[in-house]
């Protein structure tokens, strides 16, 4: 994964982007995976972990009433928060991870349960709903749910940066 990280790294810094991360249910280790690769000081702004339900709300801007109707594990809020810590934090590319790690099921959704989100400058004039969301029905544990969820939405970030840069390309895992 580490290698994914570098990649993203690399090719933020080579194009003078930035990148903000806004996490949930991985608490943490999206931030940690990036900011482990040399030179991640040059593109990476900062983080926000919102677990809490209601700081989705008041730190990242997520709609309140789609929280309240929907719970914090949805597409919408996935993308609401990756569009809503790029614009706290100033970054040109945001990131963000919401789902059900377990033990235990969430807002009515089955454990294993993750959406991942990246908004890009191309969301920059968009309503804060646009951006890429991927659904992701994982297995495994706590910790394995959580590090497939760093692994999907780097991924997806990678997806995204190279086919910002070659047009229609997509990038190889």
């Amino acid at each position: 994964m580490t290698s994914t990280a570098a990649e993203v790294v690399r090719l933020l810094t080579g194009r003078g982007e930035t990148l903000a991360v806004a996490e949930s249910l991985t608490g943490g280790l999206v931030a940690a995976e990036v900011t482990a690769v040399p030179g991640a000081s040059k593109a990476f702004r900062g983080s926000v972990t919102a677990y809490a339900t209601q700081l989705k709300h008041e730190l990242l801007g997520v709609d309140a009433t789609l929280l309240a109707q929907r719970g914090a594990v949805d597409p919408q809020v996935a993308a609401q928060m990756a569009a809503g810590v790029r614009r706290a934090l100033g970054a040109d590319w945001g990131i963000a991870t919401t789902g059900v790690a377990g033990p235990d099921p969430q807002d009515g959704q089955p454990v294993g349960t993750v959406y991942v989100a990246v908004a890009g400058p191309s969301e920059a004039t968009s309503p804060p709903v646009d951006g890429k969301v991927a659904p992701l029905r994982l297995n495994g544990d706590r910790a394995e749910i959580r590090r497939e969820s760093v692994r999907s939405v780097l991924a997806l970030l990678l997806t995204e940066l190279v086919g910002a840069q070659t047009g229609n390309e997509r990038s190889q895992e």
